[in-house]
């Protein structure tokens, strides 16, 4: 993706008083979904719930969420986990205000569940690799999962667990990935909405590890 326009890649999340000042203006989005059709800002519906993940370069981590077969209302791709708010792009890749590139994904868990959104995450991205996916690094590739609920924290974490296992088994290294409760998430420009949709031979950096999520998880009461 798009080089650091400030100098090199950043590698270190700065401190929030050493991050950019940002604005208070929201970033305007496209009304509609590109894919599906349905409104991409809230209000959704009210069975809907929300998640947050991290993979690195979000226009692949976006494709890989819209393609499920069923139980997705909308993918948004945006930035989290920083300090500035509302960021542009170009002051994301600058390393200097401390977000991720983020996929959020509006789901209904009554036809798909947090734990097999959880398995598209850990098996589609290499969750090793610290403040870089492939050949993109800076702290906006790093990868993470951002919890709205307990339920989500409690799953992400035993999640974590098991794939940590199944990799050690396949010779890999430790997971870097961080799980946090979920910060404010802020929507991407409208360019980045569906982006392989729109330029399906756009760039896609996404590579996992061909390990598989194992299917039983162990969750603390």
């Amino acid at each position: 993706m798009l080089s650091n326009l400030f100098g090199g890649k950043k590698l270190t999340i700065p401190a929030p008083a050493d991050a950019l000042p940002g604005r208070a203006e929201k970033m305007a989005i496209p009304a509609k979904h590109f894919v599906n059709g349905n409104p991409l800002a809230p209000p959704y519906p009210d069975n809907m719930e929300k998640a947050i993940f991290g993979m690195g370069c979000f226009w692949g981590a976006e494709r890989k969420f819209w393609q499920l077969p069923a139980g997705v209302y909308i993918t948004a791709v945006g930035y989290a986990a920083g300090s500035t708010p509302n960021p542009t792009y170009q002051e994301v890749c600058s390393g200097l205000t401390g977000h991720n590139e983020v996929v959020l994904v509006v789901f209904d868990p009554a036809v798909i569940t947090y734990q097999q959104l959880l398995k598209v995450f850990w098996e589609n991205h290499n969750p090793t690799q610290g403040m870089r996916q492939g050949n993109d690094a800076g702290t906006q590739y790093r990868s993470g999962i951002y919890c709205y609920s307990d339920s989500q924290m409690q799953l992400a974490q035993a999640s974590k667990v098991a794939y940590q296992a199944a990799l050690d088994s396949a010779g890999h290294k430790e997971i870097t990935t961080e799980i946090l409760t979920a910060p404010e998430f802020y929507y991407a420009e409208a360019y980045h909405q569906q982006y392989l949709a729109k330029n399906p031979g756009g760039y896609c950096g996404l590579g996992g590890t061909n390990v598989c999520m194992p299917e039983n998880l162990s969750v603390a009461s």
